[in-house]
């Protein structure tokens, strides 16, 4: 009786674990199942830990945000963060807003900021100032990733000094066979457009001025989050591939998010993409 009893609670459980709508789930690179506390656990013993989002999902940014309150919690002034979605020349008042020379209506005025930042971005950077956090605006300004997009990488040698201090030391190391930049290309020749080769080249300025800004801001015994687009990380390319050449002893952590239409388990073409991958329903509500 006693163990029809046990038998019959598992049936239970099992069968409203099925009926749940999970909002998502992580996996390992394998498509094992895995959790928060195993991707907090292996962030926190590494140098490096590259958050890909997708940009107008809010499980991306809630667990950002988790991830990040975790860390600190774990790694305090050990912790810098940093993101895809602040520009290098904007440091100055990125930094004049983290030590609170100027408030919330200035910097939101005068910074070059996404369209979703109070909502997606503003909570990483609240927290960032509360706790004393460095927040690395790490990309390049838009304008000289366009140049690179018209003119190429040689575009760039005709910069002033100044300009070039925004920027990933030139010349940039760039691989066009690499799948991520190979694949925009084959994109617009599948779509029957007109293949623009510098499409890709200012997608690599783009991940090697990043992962410069990282290792410039990164020191011995600290932890780097750095949230971006996931493009610019999947399958270990983009700005991961970028801080290896750079430093091929950096111990670097991938997240990938991924919208599926089932979030039970992971396709086989996810696989691979990340060190952990976050599905999320493809039904999700959008933040933007």
């Amino acid at each position: 009786m006693k163990k029809y009893a046990i038998f019959l609670i598992l049936i239970i459980i099992t069968t409203a674990m099925k009926s749940d709508l999970p909002a998502y789930r992580i996996y390992n690179t394998k498509g094992k199942n895995s959790d928060f506390g195993k991707m907090l656990k292996e962030a926190a013993s590494a140098d490096v830990v590259l958050f890909g989002e997708l940009h107008n999902n809010p499980i991306s940014h809630w667990l950002q945000l988790e991830l990040t309150k975790a860390l600190y919690d774990t790694k305090k002034e050990q912790l810098v963060m940093g993101a895809e979605m602040f520009e290098s020349d904007n440091a100055l008042i990125m930094s004049e807003y983290l030590t609170k020379k100027v408030n919330d209506r200035n910097f939101e005025s005068e910074a070059r900021l996404w369209p979703n930042y109070k909502t997606d971005y503003k909570p990483l950077l609240t927290f960032a100032r509360d706790n004393g956090i460095p927040f690395i605006a790490t990309n390049i300004p838009r304008r000289y990733a366009a140049l690179v997009n018209r003119e190429g990488f040689d575009g760039l040698m005709l910069l002033d000094e100044e300009a070039r201090r925004y920027i990933a030391p030139l010349p940039v190391a760039y691989d066009p066979e690499l799948p991520g930049y190979r694949g925009m290309i084959e994109m617009m020749g599948g779509a029957g457009g007109h293949v623009n080769e510098n499409l890709p080249r200012a997608q690599a300025i783009k991940d090697a001025t990043m992962a410069h800004f990282i290792l410039k801001n990164l020191k011995k015994g600290q932890t780097f989050l750095h949230f971006h687009g996931t493009y610019h990380s999947d399958n270990y390319e983009g700005i991961a591939w970028y801080l290896k050449q750079y430093d091929p002893g950096l111990k670097i952590l991938t997240i990938n998010t991924s919208e599926q239409a089932a979030a039970d388990s992971l396709e086989e073409g996810n696989k691979g993409k990340a060190d952990f991958i976050i599905v999320v329903p493809e039904t999700m509500t959008k933040t933007h």
